[in-house]
């Protein structure tokens, strides 16, 4: 048990490390095409920090455990929007631009409530798979058509200090630690789960949502510690929509993945984190998410947290 216990956290450290290099090297590479800052945070921070969700639902799904699978996508969204969002408007407000508010925002609470409505039938299948990511692409293409602009003169200097070729290289190999982090992390995860008697579903939910979701708040941490609050709400919302667009959909293509071990107050919450964005979004003066609206987040998450603890 100490040795499963070992290897989740080297495991972890390999997620993270590995999510980190992705990060750097592909934001150097997507800088030189001049996008917003918004649209990094959507696309390539988004999909860097959303590859710890996808290697971990993906081995989940090979191995026939559906609720590491949507157990981990649930639990990190959660963690995502209440946790990660809401530490990070505490830290410092978060602005919201006209364009998130009539489509970004709109669109996760969509998707989310898309996924929840889909849970009711029991189980995700192949067809599911295919329509979550024919929408996944749909955003992604509209999202960059509509995010072009001109590089600012920092983000043209960052993108002279790293040449091509090292950015490659670093994208390489943050996948590579991604790929064997997350299999030792899912292994090891289960067997010290059964170990202990503690069903796949809290691991999921709670262990595994909040190691895989560690790229999202470092990279939302930092954000907010450098007053680039349209990146850290970029990451989140693009991490989001990964998550149960590309994420279950490619895993639901592999093999059906039973929705049965989802409870009602799991995707209850789901949908709220998703709506909570909103909320603070819509209502108030200022177009932000402010820190009196990041705590209220916070409370949701450890109220959750609590009810998970008593339980399970």
């Amino acid at each position: 048990m100490i040795i499963d216990l070992l290897l989740i956290l080297a495991g972890l450290a390999l997620v993270v490390f590995g999510s980190d290099y992705l990060v750097d090297g592909a934001s150097a590479i997507a800088r030189k095409s001049g996008v917003s800052e918004f649209v990094i945070g959507v696309t390539i921070v988004g999909f860097g920090t959303s590859c710890p969700e996808l290697v971990v639902s993906l081995t989940g799904a090979i191995q026939g455990s559906a609720d590491i699978s949507i157990g981990n996508v649930v639990g990190s969204n959660i963690m995502n929007t209440l946790l990660i969002l809401g530490l990070t408007a505490v830290l410092a407000p978060i602005a919201v631009t006209p364009l998130n508010t009539k489509r970004d925002i709109p669109t996760m609470v969509g998707v989310t409530l898309f996924f929840v409505l889909l849970t009711l039938k029991g189980s995700l299948n192949w067809i599911d798979g295919v329509l979550f990511l024919l929408l996944f692409a749909a955003y992604m293409v509209v999202s960059l058509r509509s995010g072009k602009e001109e590089a600012q003169p920092e983000e043209e200097a960052q993108s002279r200090e790293r040449g091509i070729g090292v950015a490659v290289l670093m994208v390489l190999g943050g996948l590579a630690g991604l790929i064997f982090g997350g299999r030792l992390f899912v292994d090891h995860a289960v067997a010290f789960a059964k170990a202990v008697g503690v069903s796949e579903k809290f691991i999921a939910i709670t262990l595994l949502a909040g190691g895989t979701s560690l790229p999202e708040l470092v990279t939302c941490i930092v954000a907010a510690a450098k007053k680039k609050g349209q990146l850290a709400l970029g990451n989140i919302i693009g991490s989001n929509i990964f998550n149960i667009l590309l994420i279950l959909g490619l895993s639901s293509l592999i093999r059906p993945l039973s929705t049965a071990g989802m409870g009602t107050v799991d995707l209850a919450v789901l949908l709220a984190s998703a709506v909570a964005v909103a909320l603070a979004a819509y209502i108030g003066k200022h177009a932000r998410i402010n820190r009196l609206e990041g705590a209220l987040m916070l409370a949701l998450e450890a109220g959750y947290l609590v009810w998970l603890s008593v339980t399970l």
